[in-house]
């Protein structure tokens, strides 16, 4: 059965700094492209970064330069490091880990981390 935990979410005032991170169990970490996506009350969910297999990364314009994502095979754990972070921010992060196989796409969602950057 495959679960994906993220931790880390918190109040932090603009300017800090937070680390998400999302274990994932199940076995399919290792061939996964892995993601943070964010959702803001009122809003759609948008891809934040993602990271592939290989370790290509892909950012969302709002983040770049401010939030940096990584994994760690041996421990099925993606990372989400958000500095100098902005009240537009705050937004619920979730985790997703992605794959295709047999050209049929299969995709898993954490629950979800609250996130809120406020003085």
């Amino acid at each position: 059965q495959v679960q994906l935990v993220e931790s880390g979410g918190g109040l932090v005032q603009p300017g800090g700094s937070l680390r998400l991170s999302c274990v994932v169990s199940g076995g399919i970490f290792s061939i996964s492209t892995m993601g943070w996506y964010r959702q803001a009350p009122g809003k759609q969910r948008d891809l934040v970064t993602s990271i592939t297999s290989g370790g290509i990364i892909n950012f969302g314009d709002s983040v770049k330069g401010r939030f940096t994502i990584s994994r760690d095979n041996a421990k099925n754990t993606v990372y989400l490091q958000m500095n100098s972070l902005k009240t537009e921010d705050t937004a619920v992060y979730y985790c997703n880990g992605r794959y295709v196989r047999y050209g049929n796409e299969y995709n898993y969602w954490g629950q979800g981390t609250q996130v809120t950057v406020s003085s």
